[in-house]
């Protein structure tokens, strides 16, 4: 039997998605972005799951596509590998859930386009980035000119895409395309305290938030005043809304009594 090149973990409200081909640096096939499609159709209609994690089995997260099956049959393997792809793009960006990346080694071409369509990105110091496209004559998939232009703004995208220079940790951070960067040795129980915390918070928030703040670019100011308003609201008539405010309170007594004594 072979092996999966998609290992999928379960840790209470957590869901970690671990690609599974560390002989090849986890470079996409059709066979694991089939399987990343199929799991994230499955998370999108599962209530039980409020976070997701992606991350990368041996040195790398993943080192762009399959090269192999590219160069043997170009257009029909680009075709196969890009609409199942390009599905679970789009689903990771619809999500109610959190989605974070857990960035070490290589992050490049495909790897690349799937770190910047998450949510959060948590990368080790030693991770390195390459954009990658332009090295096999192509331009970019996986959603890449959309996302990249708005992490690190048009002209810094633009270097990174035409020059294809690789870059650190450091200088992604600087850019904005991740969230934080911590040692390598650390980097494992920094993603799962981020995604221990989302999992505690109330779900449906999370959810508007990610909503709102994804569509906010595709809208007025006065359409997103009124798509606050109404996610507001819908948080505001749930039972959890009054609950938080009474936690909120309960601990801030806590915090001011433990100052007295």
């Amino acid at each position: 039997m072979s092996q999966s090149p998609l290992v999928i973990e379960r840790q209470s409200a957590v869901l970690r998605l671990r690609f599974n081909r560390p002989e090849v640096l986890n470079a996409l096939d059709v066979q694991l972005a089939q399987c990343l499609r199929e799991v994230f159709r499955e998370i999108a209609v599962d209530p039980d799951v409020r976070v997701v994690v992606l991350s990368g089995s041996g040195r790398a997260f993943m080192a762009g596509g399959d090269l192999n099956a590219l160069r043997a049959d170009p257009v029909g393997a680009a075709t196969r590998l890009i609409e199942p792809m390009h599905e679970a793009i789009r689903l990771i960006s619809e999500l109610p859930q959190p989605v974070i990346a857990s960035v070490q080694g290589v992050a490049a071409g495909a790897g690349l386009s799937l770190l910047l369509a998450a949510d959060l990105v948590v990368a080790a110091e030693e991770a390195r980035f390459n954009f990658a496209y332009t090295d096999i004559g192509t331009c970019c998939d996986g959603g890449a000119s959309w996302s990249l232009p708005r992490a690190v703004g048009l002209r810094q995208a633009l270097s990174i895409a035409l020059l294809g220079e690789g870059f650190s940790a450091a200088e992604a951070l600087q850019m904005g395309m991740l969230t934080r960067v911590v040692p390598q040795a650390a980097l494992d129980e920094a993603v799962s305290d981020m995604a221990r915390r989302l999992a505690s918070r109330e779900p449906h928030a999370l959810a508007h938030l990610k909503r709102l703040m994804r569509g906010a670019s595709q809208h007025s100011l006065a359409e997103q005043l009124e798509a606050e308003h109404a996610a507001f609201v819908d948080c505001a008539r749930r039972p959890e809304f009054v609950a938080a405010i009474d936690g909120f309170y309960a601990r801030r007594s806590a915090r001011v009594q433990g100052v007295a004594k």
